[in-house]
């Protein structure tokens, strides 16, 4: 019974570990679906997946990428947690989330890859401060922010629309799934609506949520 019981122990700790996490899922770099259910990480808003900054060489690096992929070292494989804290526009819960423990949120801004949300909240305005003296992630150099690239993306997509309004896209992929695509999405730009497919353009996220498309996830 005594080797029965530890071949248990072993097999439950190592069964744990191959699926601790398997239900979170990273939507992008502020953004995580948990056990389906969608979090967006209050007080902070990273970089968009096809947002690019600007390194201390002057170069431009894939700063919205790299919140993707930072998100994922920090929550997959790992217990995550999340509180809530209400509701945004587009029925996700407003959350501090925590990855066996950490602090997800707070680590995101440490690190420079997002910016504290001061709009919405001042939490983490001193850990922002703290990073900036640091010069990483987003802060070495000047870039722009993720609310005023997604505004300017915005505005420079209404100019190519007869209409001048209504610029999300609604793209339905091969596997039939119904996919909306803002302006400031990595892949807007080369996506094509055939209205005769049943595709469609959009006003607004919540709109596209409404009538059965979801956003597209950017993690793996």
């Amino acid at each position: 019974m005594r080797i029965h019981a530890a071949f248990l122990a072993i097999f439950t700790s190592l069964f744990s570990s191959a699926f601790a996490g398997s239900a979170v899922h990273v939507v992008d770099g502020d953004t995580l679906d948990v056990d389906g259910v969608r979090y967006r990480l209050h007080g902070i808003d990273a970089p968009e997946a096809g947002q690019a900054c600007i390194g201390s060489d002057g170069r431009n690096w894939a700063c919205g990428q790299r919140a993707i992929r930072q998100m994922e070292e920090l929550v997959l494989g790992k217990v995550v947690e999340c509180d809530s804290r209400g509701q945004d526009d587009y029925g996700r819960i407003i959350s501090v989330c925590t990855a066996d423990g950490i602090e997800i949120n707070a680590r995101m801004i440490e690190s420079g890859i997002a910016w504290a949300f001061r709009k919405y909240s001042g939490d983490y305005v001193k850990l922002e401060d703290a990073a900036k003296r640091r010069r990483v992630g987003i802060w070495q150099a000047p870039t722009e922010t993720a609310w005023d690239y997604r505004a300017h993306r915005w505005d420079a997509s209404l100019s190519d629309r007869p209409d001048g309004k209504c610029p999300i896209k609604g793209n339905i992929n091969r596997k039939n799934d119904r996919i909306y695509h803002v302006p400031w999405s990595k892949d807007y730009g080369k996506t094509k609506i055939d209205l005769g497919r049943g595709e469609r353009w959009f006003c607004s996220e919540a709109e596209a949520i409404a009538a059965g498309w979801r956003a597209p996830l950017w993690g793996k």
